[in-house]
Formats: C-alpha cells, sequence, structure tokens
C-alpha cells in the first residue's frame, strides 16, 4: 500500500509491565539487552528521571494506568479514593480526560491490544478498534484472558477466550496485523500494552538462555531484609522469595526479568519493523514506557509497594519526526506528564483536566525543568516528595493498624542513587528535612489526599544516620 496522507503523525503508544527505569542498555544498564529500546532512544528522547505519582491500592498498576490515561495525579485520577472504594479505584474518574479518547475526537482512529486494567467504560469511549484486549486477571503468560474487540461495547463473558501464545507475542502480533491492514486516511493512535516483565517471569527458553544468573551482579543496595516494618511486608509481592532473601536467588529473579524484558524488546522490533514496511515509521510518533517498577532484591523487597526509586522510577522513550535523537534528560518528570507531552506533539489541545505538563519545552532545550518536586503515595502508609537531589520519604503508623512505623528517611539521591543512607536524623540536614516536609504539605492539600490531616515529621526519634546495616535490631 502507499504511504498514507496523514495531515497529523501517527502514534504509537507502548506501556510494559512492573519495567523498572534502569533496565534499558541505553541508559546504562550494560547486564541486559535490549537492542530495539536502545535503537529508539537513539533515534529520539530518553527522559532518565521519571517518576510515577504511586498507588492507592497493592496492585499499583491499576491506579498508575488511571495517572497514565488521564495525565492525572494517581489521588485524583480513579473514581474512588479510599482504599474500601473497590471497584471505584479501578474505574476512572469520569470527569477526567482520558487520552485515547481525546485523540479519537482529534480525529485519530485508535486501537488498543494488551492490558487496559481499569474499567470498560473508559476503554469503550476510547477505541475504534481492537484485538486481543485483556482488562486484568491474569496468572500465566500461555494462558492470557482476552476478548476480540466489540463494537458494541458489551463484552459478554462468554466472548473470552485464552490467547494460543505467549502473552508479548499476542499482543505484538495483534500491533502488527493491525499495522499490515491499516488502509484508512486519518492517522492512528494505537495503545500496545504488555503484561512482561511481570511475573510469572517464565521467558521463552531463546531469550531466558541469554542470562546466566551466576553473572548477574546484586544490586548495590541489597538486602536480607527490609530494616523495619514499612507497612506492607507481607503483601503478595514480598511472598515471591522467602526472607531473608538469598543472593543466588535474587540473581536468578534478575536474570529471569531481563529475560523477559529481551523478549518483549525483540517483539517489539517486528511492531518497528512493520511501520517501516508500511512507510510510516517516520511519521509515526513512538512512545515507550511502563506503569511502575520493581525491587527484586533492593533494600530487601521484592515488589512495587514502596516509594524507593527501584519501584516509582520508569523508562520514558519518545522518538518521531520533529524530535532530536540521542537525547538524554535527567530532569525529573512524572507519569501525569506524559498525556500532555503527546497532546502537544500531535499538536492536539491539551485538556484542562490533567495535572501534568508538557514535556516539549525540555525536549526542546526552552527550560531545564518543569517541576520543582514531584509526589508519589502508596495506601495509607507512605509519602514521598523528591527535587531531583533531596529526596523525603515519610512513613505512617495508622492508629487503625497494627503494622506500619512512624518516621521519616532523607536520601541525597544525587549522591547516593541507590539510597542506602538515610540522612533524616542527620542535624546537617535538618533544613532539607523542613523544606521538603513543607513541600510535602502543598503537595497533599493541592491534591487534595484524603491523608493530607496527618502530620508530615513523626513524633517518634528518628534512628542514628549512617548506613542500613546499622538500622537493623
Amino acid at each position: 500500500m502507499t504511504h498514507m496522507t496523514a495531515k497529523k503523525p501517527n502514534i504509537l503508544f507502548m506501556v510494559a509491565d512492573d519495567q523498572r527505569f534502569d533496565t534499558i542498555h541505553a541508559t546504562g544498564n550494560a547486564q541486559v539487552i535490549t537492542p530495539v529500546l536502545d535503537s529508539l532512544a537513539e533515534r529520539g528522547v530518553a527522559f532518565r528521571t521519571t517518576y510515577i505519582t504511586g498507588g492507592i491500592t497493592p496492585a499499583v498498576c491499576v491506579p498508575s494506568r488511571a495517572c497514565l490515561h488521564t495525565g492525572a495525579h494517581t489521588l485524583r485520577a480513579s473514581a474512588g479514593r479510599f482504599l474500601n472504594q473497590w471497584p471505584g479505584l479501578m474505574t476512572i474518574n469520569p470527569d477526567r480526560a482520558v487520552m485515547p479518547q481525546v485523540m479519537r475526537e482529534a480525529g485519530y482512529y485508535t486501537f488498543a491490544t494488551g492490558k487496559w486494567h481499569n474499567d470498560r467504560q473508559s476503554f469503550i469511549k476510547s477505541f475504534d478498534d481492537g484485538a486481543k484486549i485483556f482488562f486484568g486477571g491474569m496468572s500465566d503468560h500461555l494462558q492470557v484472558p482476552v476478548y476480540d474487540f466489540d463494537p458494541t461495547g458489551e463484552y459478554r463473558k462468554e466472548t473470552k477466550y485464552y490467547g494460543e501464545a505467549f502473552s508479548t507475542d499476542l499482543f505484538a502480533d495483534a500491533a502488527v496485523d493491525f499495522i499490515r491492514g491499516y488502509d484508512r486516511e486519518q492517522p492512528f493512535f494505537m495503545y500496545v500494552a504488555f503484561t512482561s516483565p511481570h511475573d510469572p517471569r517464565t521467558a521463552p527458553k531463546e531469550f531466558a538462555e541469554r542470562y546466566n544468573a551466576a553473572d548477574i551482579e546484586l544490586p548495590a543496595n541489597f538486602m536480607e531484609r527490609h530494616p523495619f516494618d514499612n507497612g506492607e511486608m507481607t503483601v503478595r509481592d514480598e511472598l515471591l522469595e522467602p526472607f531473608p532473601r538469598d543472593p543466588n536467588s535474587v540473581r536468578q529473579h534478575i536474570a529471569d526479568y531481563y529475560a523477559m524484558i529481551t523478549h518483549m524488546d525483540d517483539r517489539i522490533g517486528r511492531i518497528l519493523e512493520a511501520l517501516r514496511d508500511k512507510g510510516e515509521l517516520d511519521n509515526t510518533i513512538v512512545v515507550y514506557t511502563a506503569d511502575h517498577g520493581l525491587a527484586l532484591g533492593q533494600h530487601g523487597l521484592m515488589g512495587k509497594q514502596n516509594l524507593y526509586d527501584h519501584s516509582i522510577r520508569i523508562p520514558l522513550l519518545v522518538s518521531g519526526p520533529g524530535l532530536p535523537p540521542r537525547k538524554q534528560i535527567d530532569a525529573v518528570t512524572c507519569q501525569f506528564d506524559i498525556f500532555p507531552t503527546v497532546c502537544e506533539l500531535a499538536g492536539v489541545e491539551i485538556p484542562t483536566t490533567v495535572d501534568g505538563q508538557s514535556l516539549v519545552p525540555l525536549i526542546r532545550g526552552e527550560c531545564s525543568s518543569v517541576h520543582d518536586t514531584v509526589f508519589a503515595v502508596y495506601k495509607d502508609l507512605q509519602r514521598m516528595v523528591c527535587d531531583g537531589e533531596w529526596k523525603l520519604i515519610r512513613y505512617y503508623r495508622p492508629e487503625e493498624h497494627n503494622y506500619g512505623t512512624d518516621r521519616l528517611q532523607l536520601f541525597n539521591i544525587r549522591r547516593d542513587p541507590a539510597e542506602t543512607c538515610d540522612l533524616s536524623a542527620d542535624p546537617g540536614c535538618a533544613e532539607h528535612v523542613q523544606r521538603l516536609a513543607g513541600e510535602l504539605a502543598s503537595w497533599q492539600s493541592r491534591m487534595d489526599d484524603p491523608w493530607a490531616y496527618r502530620s508530615v515529621t513523626p513524633p517518634a526519634n528518628q534512628p542514628a544516620k549512617g548506613q542500613w546495616g546499622n538500622w537493623i535490631d
């Protein structure tokens, strides 16, 4: 087919599941094999310090995706805002514009494949087409419960079936088929959401064999146990590996994780190749990101139910027409910035309902930052504020719970990127604690945090400053 005469660029929007910010070779990880993602970084812009806004459920992917789709902070993106408001916590706030819906209304033909994991009504109003649609509930990459696109929007239970291929192949093949068959004049918006590298991490043998667990380097902040109760020590993810964490087992977890990423990287290459064969790659904005990160042994944790960088920083690659190649940006950015950025790149008006800022001025070099600080949450147990150099985490032990800890952590993440040395009790850092505590309180007020009434600073004395090992009883 000849080149489409789209007036606007196409958009390929890809989302990984559980992928940490530091798992792309081109942005600094020498152990992981990601030639296709490396090529996207080569063709465009890599944002190296992108934070999610957290989660108000242990399934962080649900509120995180609501944030991604709406450009609103996690505390404002979902219809439910309190821990017991399920299924409202899965439902996107109807007062918020949804990215694919906005693109559809702007003249894009919208297509989806893979994991949505929010309410069906927001999906129905967002997409013209789709294939292998997964609304949530998977426990096996080889048995993914999916739907074909239903133009009636009913998605009746009896029409659900199980995919016959590994999830990554299932969704990549659906994307390739859509590109090959597309014959409309209007530009397209493709939402391709993988379920990799989420567990169970069972990559195909050819990819698993590319990693030897014995060769995997343990992270600098590996610990056998987390030094205190963060309020979520027995959540499902933390039980995937027994305490104390065994170094060799953690190495195997990381090897399996990398294998899943390399498999996904390879299949993304097929999608890009289909665009190239169609003559559309140079006319397509490609966005690659994730819903959140994962600990995998760092700080003695395995999951994403925490506010350390390994769990709340995500990859963000943006390439396409008019974008500079080989540009890496270290300024602090946020997941809710992605929606307005896509809008500006596509020439679509940014909805007034977004909380984020377009990153286009950063890309063009018109400014050095778009945020003074970013703010993330985890349930009613943890709050975080970060300015790119200093980071404050506030932990709570709610009166109604018999778990959690009432304390602070302060890290200089520029000098201590692994977050191994808590400086919250250092008298020389008191001004940073006070300043960031004020920022935290301000964010909580602006984002209507239901738990903003709690004190930003805990009443108890802090542990002595020093390395993690000095904290353990």
